[in-house]
């Protein structure tokens, strides 16, 4: 009896280690999928800075689809949808209505598989990239999914100024715990030491030039979107029509901070109004506040003549949308370029008042930290009376 007992446990770990060799050697297997490369390298990408005179430039994301044994995809439609990092109520970014959001939506044919835009980061923390890949005419290949990660680090100089505010918050608790806790005897009819009612006088000033400011600077930050329509650059019409080509670009004319605004290019014949896909589309966005390029791509359109995208305007100022058709290199259809432009005012969105309200409480905490240090160190000091 013991023998066959013996044999049953030997032949259900045989049974155990055959399954988990398949799965292992299932998840072995070479599959399609997308290799997200960036430049500069993640390690070096930061987040937009506002109200800077440094120079800025977008991350340029390049995502190549490459089948199982590593080889490009050819004639590609890539849909790919960039989602900004999860809101965190503690540690709020300089942008709080922009997390949690869509901050570009594209579905671009890719003849060579590769789909390359610039794209200006706004916040810190980690970017989802979700890419689908399909065949752009029959059934050339499978479809497939895939999610990538992108994690933009923090700005190192906020650090530098956050150690700044700190100490000093520090150094005012730390002061006023000191005045407090060496205060000298109550005279007839006061209800606290003159020192101790000034320093407490100081920190309500303080506290309320704080809230003051908070509120300020995002009633401020939300005039930022609105009264900027007295810009007196030229634009570009909208659409452009020759004997070649009729290139016509479409969407929102308005936008507000946190949604995505919705864009498209036609390019079609002008006397049977086919659409032409054979011309290269270079589109940017720029900020006119700061004549910044928030995003850009240079591609061809679909199989409608179209191309399609959303995009969010993350800072709220009036943008533009500038496209260039120009012939593609050995094409039959050739002509001068054609340039198109289009406005997009943007409504900016003061912060939430709990996201001010967090602040001030930080601030308030570090006085309170110094605080209390300056008054253990001033009860340390004080000679301790003896009892019989």
């Amino acid at each position: 009896m013991k023998k066959y007992q013996l044999f049953g446990v030997i032949s259900t770990v045989c049974m155990a280690l055959s399954v988990l060799y398949s799965f292992v050697g299932f998840s072995q297997i070479p599959t399609p999928r997308v290799i997200l490369s960036t430049n500069p390298p993640q390690e070096r990408i930061h987040p937009f800075e506002a109200g800077t005179e440094k120079p800025q430039s977008p991350v340029t994301l390049t995502l190549q689809a490459v089948d199982a044994g590593g080889k490009p995809y050819r004639n590609a439609l890539i849909d790919l949808q960039i989602l900004t990092p999860p809101s965190n109520p503690w540690l709020t970014t300089d942008f709080p209505i922009v997390e949690g959001t869509k901050l570009l939506e594209m579905n671009a044919a890719a003849p060579d598989g590769k789909l390359e835009i610039q794209q200006m980061l706004p916040i810190r923390g980690n970017y989802q990239l979700r890419v689908k890949v399909s065949p752009l005419v029959g059934q050339a290949f499978g479809a497939y999914e895939q999610n990538l990660n992108l994690h933009v680090q923090e700005n190192p100089v906020k650090y530098k100024y956050f150690a700044v505010v700190v100490a000093v918050l520090l150094s005012m608790g730390l002061l006023g715990g000191w005045v407090i806790g060496g205060q000298e005897q109550l005279r007839q009819g006061e209800i606290a030491p003159q020192s101790v009612r000034l320093l407490l006088s100081a920190l309500t000033v303080v506290a309320i030039v704080t809230l003051l400011f908070i509120n300020l600077s995002a009633e401020v930050a939300e005039a930022h979107g609105s009264g900027h329509s007295n810009s007196t650059e030229a634009i570009a019409p909208s659409a452009q029509k020759s004997q070649e080509l009729e290139v016509r670009l479409e969407g929102d004319k308005n936008a507000t901070v946190g949604k995505a605004a919705n864009l498209a290019v036609q390019v079609k014949d002008p006397v049977t109004g086919q659409p032409i896909k054979d011309v290269a589309l270079q589109v940017k966005a720029i900020a006119l506040e700061d004549n910044l390029t928030v995003f850009a791509y240079k591609g061809t359109p679909n199989q409608e003549g179209k191309l399609i995208w959303l995009e969010q305007f993350f800072d709220g100022a009036p943008h533009k949308i500038e496209v260039e058709a120009t012939p593609q290199p050995g094409s039959n259809r050739q002509f001068s370029p054609v340039k198109i432009a289009q406005k997009v005012e943007v409504e900016g969105i003061a912060p939430p008042i709990y996201t001010r309200l967090i602040s001030l409480f930080y601030f308030t905490g570090i006085v309170g930290i110094g605080m209390a240090i300056g008054l253990l160190i001033q009860h340390w000091r004080k000679p301790q009376v003896k009892t019989n």
